[in-house]
């Protein structure tokens, strides 16, 4: 029989292969700047998308610095700022709010390769965004 010591050593490393076949997220691939190329609502109907003349128009953008803050941009102004950490699959957010609140919400990241992230919120009203990293 095998002794604690032994079961939570073989425990840990298969979770280790576990993480690492699941693929979660590292801040280090999220730097930078993210310019959408699609908005829409996968939940709602196809009215909810985001056309491309408005994407042109307002050139939004997601930006994760190095300090782990991230910013959303629309239109030329900063729509939304905070912090975030990578879980899994999911970027936690934490949103600052005026008055000194805040709130924290996951971004779901279903894929993320060196040129493209497409990330949604999970929400009922959820939307999708698919963005193109600058270079």
């Amino acid at each position: 029989m095998m002794n604690f010591k032994t079961t939570a050593g073989l425990l840990a490393i298969v979770m280790l292969f576990i993480t690492a076949c699941t693929g979660g997220l590292s801040a280090d691939k999220l730097y930078g700047k993210w310019n959408y190329v699609k908005v829409d609502h996968p939940k709602g109907d196809a009215t909810d998308t985001v056309n491309n003349d408005e994407l042109e128009a307002n050139k939004p953008y997601i930006l994760f610095k190095k300090n782990d803050q991230l910013e959303m941009w629309w239109g030329g102004k900063l729509l939304s700022h905070g912090s975030f950490k990578t879980e899994g699959k999911n970027i936690q957010y934490t949103e600052q709010l005026p008055g000194g609140q805040s709130r924290t919400f996951p971004f779901w990241v279903s894929q993320l390769d060196s040129k493209t992230i497409v990330f949604e919120t999970l929400d009922k009203e959820g939307s999708r965004v698919t963005a193109n990293k600058q270079q």
